[in-house]
């Protein structure tokens, strides 16, 4: 299995900067993309960001400019960089991830607890 593991949400004032960290950790062989997703109370869990094994990278209308996706593969572990920070931003921001597993040719999909981000009006 791969377990995910978000950090970095926390209370900022609109305007201002954060950068959500998950790392992967189990018994994969590759991650071949890497995504992060967020829900706020009462809507659809939506996709924000998404990167590939080739580290190809694309975004949700609102937040293109403003978000950056990237990942670091030596430390297994996707970084979202969120600057100019809006209230509507504010949702629990989830990774989520298709991996292959060392036992498997397959490729599975994996989700992280989430890490609440809330972004103060």
């Amino acid at each position: 299995q791969v377990q995910l593991v978000e950090s970095g949400g926390g209370l900022v004032q609109a305007g201002w900067s954060l950068r959500l960290s998950c790392a992967a950790s189990g018994s994969f062989s590759s991650i071949y993309v890497m995504r992060w997703y967020r829900q706020a109370p009462g809507k659809r869990r939506e996709l924000v960001a998404a990167i590939f094994s080739g580290e190809t990278s694309n975004y949700a209308d609102s937040v293109k400019g403003r978000f950056t996706i990237s990942r670091d593969n030596a430390k297994n572990t996707v970084y979202l960089q969120m600057s100019s920070l809006k209230h509507e931003d504010t949702a629990v921001y989830y990774c989520n991830a298709d991996a292959r597993l060392t036992s498997s040719r397959y490729g599975f999909n994996y989700w992280g607890q989430g890490t609440q981000v809330t972004v103060s009006s």
